[in-house]
């Protein structure tokens, strides 16, 4: 993991008005994990910008860092492949 994990997040917002309370980017309509989701969903980022066009790299990066500070550090027990 990177040293500046306690990086400032300038480009999450939350706002109890829009969209529950849940982080987005920016003050957009478009939260964290809508971010994180698609980042997995369109691996090719040049897909992934084609989908979000609003989305900036550092609003990717920033999303993925936040979430990955937000995660416990608990196992969690996968089922058989």
């Amino acid at each position: 993991m990177r040293n500046e994990m306690n990086t400032l997040f300038d480009r999450i917002t939350i706002d109890s008005e829009r969209m529950n309370g849940q982080p987005c980017i920016r003050g957009m309509r478009l939260t964290v994990r809508r971010v994180v989701e698609a980042t997995a969903l369109y691996p090719d980022r040049a897909e992934l910008k084609q989908e979000y066009p609003e989305l900036e790299d550092e609003d990717i990066h920033q999303a993925l860092e936040y979430t990955a500070e937000s995660l416990d550090d608990r196992i969690i027990t996968l089922g058989a492949a």
